[in-house]
Formats: C-alpha cells, sequence, structure tokens
C-alpha cells in the first residue's frame, strides 16, 4: 500500500512539473539579460548564467531618423537573426529632456546587426561623449520616462515589453541600464571650486605671509582632476 502511494505521488509530481514547463512565460518572468551604458562608451553586457563582456562602442553617424554625426553608439551583441524593436527612449529630467536611448535594428556595429545610440543634451557645455544634443527627428515609436536619483548619478533601468523600443522577439527577457549623468564634475562646479580655493589661498598668504599649505594646493589638484 505504502509503496502504491509513493509510486501514486511521484506520478502527480512529475506530471505537474510538465505542465508548469509547458505554461508560456509572460512579461513578468526574471530578466535574463543586463545591459549597462553610460555616457562615456561605458557598456557591459551580462547573464544570469554568468556570461559577462564589455560593450564594443564608436562615435558614428546615427541611420536612424534625424540622426546625427558623431553618436555614440553600442554594439548589443545580438544574436544572428534576432531582430530588435526600433524607436526612442526619452529620458527626462525635471520635465525637461535629458536624453534620447535610440534603438537602430538595421545598423552594423562591430559585425552585429542592432544598435543602441546614446544622446544626451548639449545646454550646459559638453563634459561627455553622448554630449551633442539631439537627432532632429525621432521614431514614430517612441516612449518617455523620468529619470530617477539624485543629479550626478541618475539614470533609468528600462525593461522593454513587445512593442516597445528596445525590445527583442525571442530572445530572452534584458534590461537596459542607462546611467545619464556622469560622475566627473561638471567644468563650472570645478570653476567655482577653485576661485573659492584660490581666494583662501590668497588671504591665508595675506594674513600670515608664509607659503601655502600643500594640502590646499592638492585639494585644488585632486578636484579638478579627479
Amino acid at each position: 500500500m505504502q509503496h502504491a502511494t509513493r509510486n501514486g505521488l511521484l506520478a502527480f509530481l512529475i506530471a505537474a512539473f510538465v505542465i508548469a514547463m509547458a505554461i508560456p512565460q509572460t512579461a513578468s518572468a526574471q530578466v535574463f539579460i543586463t545591459i549597462r551604458v553610460d555616457e562615456n562608451g561605458n557598456g557591459r553586457f551580462t547573464t544570469e548564467s554568468g556570461f559577462n563582456a564589455p560593450l564594443p562602442s564608436a562615435l558614428q553617424t546615427d541611420p536612424g531618423p534625424g540622426g546625427l554625426t558623431g553618436a555614440l553608439t553600442y554594439g548589443l551583441l545580438n544574436s544572428s537573426g534576432l531582430t530588435q524593436t526600433a524607436g526612442d527612449l526619452l529620458l527626462y529630467e525635471g520635465g525637461v529632456l535629458s536624453d534620447v536611448i535610440r534603438f537602430n535594428p538595421n545598423e552594423t556595429c562591430f559585425g552585429t546587426v542592432g544598435c543602441l545610440v546614446f544622446y544626451s543634451d548639449n545646454f550646459d557645455g559638453k563634459d561627455s561623449l553622448a554630449d551633442i544634443g539631439f537627432p532632429t527627428a525621432l521614431y514614430t515609436n517612441n516612449l518617455t520616462v523620468n529619470e530617477v536619483g539624485p543629479e550626478g548619478n541618475n539614470g533609468f533601468t528600462y525593461t522593454p515589453t513587445a512593442g516597445q523600443p528596445g525590445f527583442v522577439a525571442g530572445a530572452p527577457l534584458r534590461a537596459y541600464v542607462i546611467q545619464s549623468d556622469s560622475s566627473v564634475p561638471e567644468p563650472s562646479s570645478i570653476l567655482l571650486l577653485g576661485m573659492g580655493l584660490g581666494a583662501v589661498i590668497f588671504i591665508y598668504r595675506k594674513r600670515f605671509g608664509r607659503v601655502v599649505p600643500v594640502t590646499l594646493i592638492s585639494a585644488l589638484k585632486t578636484e579638478s582632476n579627479p
């Protein structure tokens, strides 16, 4: 009787496993691929199975709508036969357009087809490779999101679903981790810091008539050259 019960339980578990494996995966399934990109050509492709490789990048002409020359472009290491959905991801910060992440499915990058183009605003000057402004036109397929995080370390993690820019049909789900702002201080911030330290040095020399302490000079050099 116990043997028959054990056989019945085993048969039930096997049947349950087969049924579970037959259920289609939905968009709520785990993300298997993570693609990280920033404004300075630093990209990385990782999977949950342990694969980890840098993404190639270069400045090249964007063939998408209103594309600019010298645009920061990443190869996405797409497998042959897979096509990503064309479109633009628009990142806003404080109600102002900050970045455009473009997905060009027919562009060839470093031997693979399908590229990501990173555009960033240059309102306050250029301090990263992506700071060339925005394309003069957009894909009709576009999505608007708001950046999250503090100034200097903000961005957005984007997991597209079917039909959205960057979605790849027939491939594992993927998340795009977009680092919007560089951690390098803005030139204006460095200038203000330098002026402040310069005033301190002047007052110190005026009052004490001595050589400026090395620590002050080192601090200025460190902040100007992170």
